[in-house]
């Protein structure tokens, strides 16, 4: 099939995947078109050249302008969850602190306690739901953690949910295991026992049963220390799990554990200093900024800009979340942190497609060329620069996933 001809296409191809980016290095074919086939990019391109060089393929003919791009990539979402936690932000919003919430029943414990108590077809539909709705944001491929349940029934259970979620939504859903969310309050045993327990007893069962092929844990003065968060990671990388890590969100020091253990993402980042920006930078593990969480917390953007200025593969993700992140509105998020950090267009539609996908270690997708899968969105204007000058309220218009047009869900 040809679809087409759109006004502008951005490719997203040619630009380094490390390091900062100017919109003159952002590529822009006019009135191009995409050759599509068994839901992979065979050919991008000028329009009538595509034609000529493909006389017998269907059309599928776009008749206003629009300006194409590749599906977003949302490598850092907790969408898999019940319950909400409008409480909590409110008491937020009204001067509460993180801790003080927490003691009146808040935070993440909250979450876990209403997500132990839903059964798995809730979870499942309350994840596909979420999904959905990102799909046609123009999110076509999303990461999504466990971390709400916290013991053996209730991690498999999430897991389970995210597996059954993924087979009735059109997005690509890549799990990830965060049962090192935090030590739950009902473990008698030292924070090192309970991530031996994770290693020993559930992390097993989550191989053989193909529920997951990463690990997430949380280093955090309120989760756990950059010690028992190495050894964690070694010992689930000996089990073939790849890893990412919740890093640096309050205090410094889990993008260092990160960076020593070969992760492929340190998401967060707020509180990196120019230490730990330099050890991003140096490194090949992704820099994982979730502008979503500092607004949802009233705090300050990670630093994005000093990141890539100093070299660093900087992706935005929403963090969508019932606590920190309810927003989940990647796109808004990401314009809005622009203005804040002064990020280029380049820059910011590479950290939400080419330079994501490192992160959930995908080679397939996040740029328009030959090969690459069909996964792509198209927004109701002529000028790319609209997209984020509207700051996320210009949707897409039409998606593809796999090559096939996604209508509403």
């Amino acid at each position: 099939m040809l679809i087409g001809p759109f006004t502008q296409i951005l490719p997203m191809t040619g630009m380094p995947l490390k390091g900062a980016l100017q919109d003159e290095q952002l590529p822009v074919i006019h009135n191009g078109g995409v050759v599509v086939e068994d839901g992979k990019i065979l050919a991008v391109g000028d329009y009538k050249a595509l034609q000529q060089e493909y006389p017998d393929q269907q059309l599928q003919f776009i008749d206003q302008p629009m300006v194409l791009l590749p599906g977003f990539i949302d490598c850092h979402t907790h969408i898999c969850f019940d319950g909400n936690r409008s409480r909590d932000y409110a008491m937020r919003i009204a001067g509460k602190s993180y801790l003080e919430i927490a003691r009146a029943g808040g935070g993440i414990w909250d979450s876990v306690t209403k997500t132990r108590v839903a059964d798995a077809v809730t979870l499942a539909e309350n994840t596909v739901a979420r999904a959905n709705r990102h799909l046609m944001e123009g999110v076509t491929t999303i990461e999504v953690k466990s971390g709400y349940g916290l013991d053996f029934d209730s991690e498999v259970k999430m897991l389970r949910a995210i597996h059954q979620a993924s087979l009735h939504t059109p997005a690509t859903l890549i799990p990830t295991c965060l049962a090192a969310h935090m030590k739950p309050k009902d473990y008698s045993g030292t924070e090192t026992e309970y991530l031996d327990w994770v290693v020993s007893a559930l992390l097993p069962v989550l191989k053989a049963e193909s529920l997951t092929n990463r690990v997430d844990i949380f280093i955090e003065e309120t989760a756990f220390s950059p010690a028992a968060a190495t050894s964690y990671l070694q010992a689930a990388a000996a089990q073939g799990f790849a890893a990412t890590v919740h890093a640096d969100q309050f205090t410094a020091g889990g993008s260092e554990v990160a960076v020593a253990t070969g992760a492929l993402s340190a998401d967060h980042l707020e509180a990196s200093t120019d230490k730990e920006i330099q050890l991003l930078a140096q490194s090949n593990t992704v820099a994982v900024v979730l502008p979503g969480a500092s607004l949802g917390l009233g705090m300050q953007y990670a630093p994005a800009r000093k990141l890539l200025n100093e070299g660093a593969c900087v992706a935005i993700a929403s963090d969508w979340n019932p606590g920190s992140a309810p927003m989940g509105d990647l796109l808004l998020q990401a314009a809005v942190m622009s203005a804040a950090e002064k990020l280029s267009a380049a820059e910011v539609f590479a950290a939400l497609t080419f330079r994501a996908a490192p992160a959930l270690q995908l080679a397939d997708r996040g740029r328009l060329e030959a090969g690459m899968l069909a996964d792509m969105q198209a927004y109701p204007t002529n000028d790319y620069r609209d997209i984020l000058y509207f700051q996320g309220k210009l949707k897409p218009c039409s998606i593809w996933k796999n090559g096939e047009t996604v209508t509403a869900l």
